[in-house]
């Protein structure tokens, strides 16, 4: 009989985070037997402690880069990983701990800690992308377990991964909602917004907070000028609207500071 091949190692790599990507690879349930039948989980420290030495086949990095340690760190995951991915709006775009990237963190240290001489922080919070080369970027705030299913299932099947492009409101359309922002003037990205979270906000009547950052090619200024007209948004309000999840993701980043830049002169 002929030698079985080695199951792919499989290591889920934690940084600046809130934990909540790792918990929706948990929050695959009956998927997941199906993921630990298929590949070997050899490092996942928020459901085991055996660690199983590298290198590994695929690496899932959730987090943003945010001290010195970090910055180090993941270029020793990228060399011991033949596939890096990272997942979530921490890892792709800095999370919600990049508001601090338009400030001075120095500031705050010094507010917030009574020795602030013993904090080791970078000056910004940035994407894994901005350190190493990535192989995937899988947007959310969390991920979507689905797609998660999806890509590991594509890169073990030597397939290209099917996740939408497009904006969050075709799926607000397959799905038959009243649009919020139309019928209730509410400040929705959905039109900016890449699909992926089933709309789930806008199936509650509530609008889109841009979890899965910006779609391709998105037009971030034709929605604030209808925003601005339609609802009489402040040049505050918009500076506001685009810095939530993914505020430092290229395009939204751009828009916030656009407006910033009006309310100064």
């Amino acid at each position: 009989m002929g030698r079985k091949h080695p199951k792919p190692k499989l290591a889920v790599w934690k940084f600046a985070s809130c934990d909540g990507c790792q918990l929706s690879i948990l929050d695959c349930e009956d998927e997941l037997l199906d993921i630990a039948g298929a590949v070997e989980i050899a490092y996942f420290p928020e459901a085991t402690r055996a660690v199983v030495k590298g290198p590994y086949d695929i690496s899932l990095v959730e987090g943003s880069v945010t001290t010195p340690h970090d910055a180090e760190r993941i270029h020793k995951i990228r060399r011991a990983s033949t596939v890096l991915i990272t997942i979530g709006a921490c890892a792709t775009t800095g999370g919600i701990q990049a508001l601090r990237n338009f400030t001075e963190v120095a500031d705050y240290v010094r507010a917030v800690y009574p020795t602030p001489q013993y904090i080791e922080t970078l000056s910004k919070s940035t994407p894994i992308t901005d350190h190493v080369f990535v192989d995937f970027e899988l947007r959310g705030c969390p991920i979507n377990k689905l797609l998660l299913l999806e890509l590991i299932s594509a890169y073990l099947n030597g397939r290209k991964p099917v996740v939408p492009e497009y904006a969050l409101c075709l799926e607000c359309k397959r799905l038959g909602n009243t649009c919020v922002m139309v019928a209730h003037g509410a400040p929705c990205m959905g039109p900016v917004t890449q699909a992926g979270c089933g709309a789930l906000c806008p199936s509650y009547n509530r609008p889109c907070y841009g979890c899965f950052g910006p779609k391709r090619t998105p037009n971030t200024g034709s929605l604030a000028e209808w925003w601005r007209h339609h609802r009489d948004m402040s040049e505050e309000e918009l500076v506001r609207a685009f810095r939530g999840f993914n505020a430092w993701s290229e395009a939204f980043r751009r828009a916030s500071e656009a407006h910033e830049q009006t309310t100064m002169k």
